[in-house]
């Protein structure tokens, strides 16, 4: 499947403004979009030899605590840090009346270092990316598309289930862009992968991501009636060694990354299991603790 080869910024209630790439040696196709309240210009940040060296990770309250030894074995030089599950969730934006949140980044304090790690569609199945995700606890929500994912939903079923917390969330059934279809078929698109969704893994989700970051009113009006509370977009988007910022250049207190299951054939010869590395070790450069995006909403 072919995507936009740019990012997109959009407002939050009217869609996307395109912004054209240029200079990224290191950017995937296909790339997706960053959805934002007003178009800024984006960042790349390199990975230096080694990460920063950070605290013990502790344990949060809905995931497992990885081995002492996992974080050597997968190319870190210092192991990840988890943040745990806030005692009170934050207090996060308003929804408007029959229409769910629409978020990029988690309200919390300017203190709390945390990010949060999603992946999207599921096109690439690779079993060692199963090993990483397994030893190191990592919190996945993951957002995923019928028609590329389904191929072997039992594979995303290992990474709900290894222990992390990870959650499996909706990205339609097709990856089209909402925003050129008519309400209906928008509405076929979210609850068919509802539907399906629920019937394989045995819950409905709650949680929806646009394909491209692309949505209307239209969008919201037919996720809530597919059961959606939470549109989650995001940040930062990670390439094969650096990420795409939606503004600045370093990650933020809250900032929710985009990733994307993909392999050597999209990742100009880098692994999926290579790509999380250098993404884990911007993370840990920056001193951010990894949280669990379904603690916080």
């Amino acid at each position: 499947m072919k995507y936009a080869r740019r990012f997109v910024a959009g407002t939050l209630t009217a869609g996307a403004l395109a912004l054209s790439l240029t200079g990224c040696g290191n950017s995937v196709d296909p790339i997706e979009r960053l959805g934002r309240k007003t178009a800024t210009e984006t960042g790349t940040a390199s990975a230096s030899p080694s990460a920063r060296p950070s605290a013990a990770p502790g344990a949060s309250a809905s995931a497992g605590t990885p081995a002492d030894e996992a974080y050597k074995k997968w190319g870190l030089t210092a192991p990840l840090q988890y943040a745990p599950k806030p005692a009170q969730k934050p207090q996060l934006p308003k929804a408007a009346p029959g229409k769910p949140v629409v978020l990029d980044r988690i309200p919390v304090p300017a203190t709390d270092k945390v990010v949060f790690l999603t992946f999207d569609d599921g096109a690439e199945k690779d079993p060692e990316f199963l090993k990483m995700a397994a030893d190191l606890k990592l919190p996945i929500s993951m957002f995923l598309t019928d028609n590329i994912a389904s191929a072997d939903y039992s594979y995303f079923e290992k990474l709900r289930d290894n222990g992390s917390g990870s959650t499996i969330n909706n990205h339609t059934l097709t990856h089209p862009n909402l925003r050129t279809l008519p309400f209906a078929a928008q509405k076929k698109e979210i609850c068919g992968q509802q539907d399906r969704l629920e019937k394989r893994f045995g819950k409905r989700p709650t949680a929806f991501r646009p394909p491209y970051g692309n949505y209307s009113d239209d969008t919201l009006k037919a996720a809530s009636e597919c059961g959606i509370s939470s549109v989650f977009l995001w940040r930062e988007s990670m390439q094969i060694n650096d990420f795409q910022y939606s503004e600045g250049s370093a990650f933020k207190p809250g900032d929710i990354i985009l990733a994307h299951f993909r392999g050597p054939s999209e990742l100009k010869g880098t692994t999926e299991t290579q790509m999380t590395t250098r993404m884990l070790q911007h993370i840990q450069q920056q001193g951010y603790k990894i949280a669990r995006l379904e603690d916080y909403v």
